[in-house]
């Protein structure tokens, strides 16, 4: 067997380590303080994030799947209403719409982008549509423009899921400020990840962030005045020092990520691969931010393909390979599901590759030439 060195899908330990001493210095101040909700490291990361995504207001909160979640309350979403997603995504998208009586429309994606199709979009559209969640999924933004023109001739609210996107832009304007709000994730294996989990709500609408707070602190305004039913979320002080720390090198880090993905295109350019796999295309160039390099196995060889890799120590993951819809809890929920052709067919061959900013280039040749000696493999057992 050809030596390969190992390369982790993603390394955590080694995106943190430069930064230790400043985050450890970070999180004492905070311990010292005693002030492990409400912090000023919180509303520290609430403005800035707020300005890094080019809106006025930032709300913290315990998830991702937390934010979306609180953004459909605030929206007053509720049972009889229906709200049009993507099937291909994380079950986060989803499932808070279902926890509130209301009904996922799942929508097909563009085989190009992984994103929800606006012409799907458009077609599922009913009397009963109050909302549609658009995914930036694996770092790359859906076609914004097209959506908010469709939501508002039509009248929909637009949540923006950009748990994988935080950096991502079309033109300069950044996931999460084109819609009424903006849902991001700080989970560890993110773009911007913390030490657990935590999340952050960004919207340019003073009332709407006014609400989004009062949903999050248990509806409760003032002191054991409750005015509506909220969810208890807060996103906790030394989360936010954190974030604060490794916020400072995000631009630094989403670079690097597209420098990898760079080169990955260039060398499986080399390999001449094109029969075999369809790489990731950047279709707002440097708006791709890239918190996964995800490509396509032709010819049914994706799951050989991830093991064989495997067995050369070299990680890989498939995201998803069950879309929401599919899921065995959606088979009993009520739920609407379009013509989804390009969902179940990423689902069959989508497959991610090491993409974090630390990764060497020794490392990404090593994933070309495993994916390469795969190739290699079948083709001489063909013949």
């Amino acid at each position: 067997m050809t030596d390969i060195p190992t390369v982790p899908l993603l390394d955590v330990p080694r995106g943190n380590a430069p930064l230790r001493d400043e985050i450890i210095a970070a999180i004492t101040i905070v311990v010292d303080s005693g002030r492990f909700l409400f912090g000023p490291d919180v509303q520290k990361l609430e403005a800035e994030c707020a300005r890094r995504c080019g809106t006025k207001h930032g709300v913290g909160c315990a998830s991702g799947s937390d934010a979306l979640l609180l953004s459909l309350m605030a929206l007053d979403i509720k049972p009889g209403d229906e709200v049009i997603c993507p099937s291909f995504t994380f079950f986060a998208t989803a499932s808070p719409v279902s926890r509130l009586g209301a009904t996922p429309v799942f929508v097909d994606i563009d085989p190009i982008t992984f994103n929800i199709d606006p012409a799907a979009l458009e077609a599922a559209i009913t009397p009963n549509t109050k909302a549609v969640i658009p995914v930036h999924l694996f770092g790359q933004c859906a076609d914004m423009p097209r959506i908010m023109e469709i939501c508002n001739r039509t009248g929909l609210a637009v949540i923006e899921d950009a748990a994988q996107a935080i950096g991502a832009n079309i033109e300069g304007r950044p996931a999460g400020s084109w819609g009424q709000v903006g849902c991001i994730s700080f989970y560890p294996t993110k773009n911007l990840g913390g030490f657990g989990d935590g999340g952050m709500l960004i919207t340019n609408d003073a009332d709407f962030e006014d609400r989004l707070r009062l949903f999050a602190g248990h509806g409760m305004r003032p002191r054991y005045h409750h005015q509506v039913i909220g969810i208890n979320s807060r996103l906790d002080t030394i989360q936010a020092a954190t974030l604060n720390v490794k916020m400072k090198h995000l631009e630094s880090a989403n670079i690097a990520r597209q420098q990898n993905a760079q080169l990955y295109a260039a060398l499986f350019e080399d390999a001449g691969l094109k029969a075999d796999i369809v790489l990731p295309q950047a279709i707002y160039g440097t708006g791709h931010v890239w918190n996964q390099y995800t490509v396509r196995v032709k010819n049914g060889q994706r799951d050989s393909l991830k093991e064989f890799l495997a067995e050369r120590n070299i990680g890989a993951e498939i995201y998803y390979p069950i879309p929401v819809h599919a899921q065995e809890c959606y088979q009993s929920r009520p739920n609407i599901a379009m013509d989804l052709t390009e969902t179940n067919r990423a689902a069959d061959e989508v497959l991610s590759l090491p993409i974090f900013p630390e990764l060497e280039e020794a490392e990404i040749q090593a994933v070309v030439a495993g994916v390469t000696s795969f190739y290699s493999m079948t083709q001489s057992q063909a013949a």
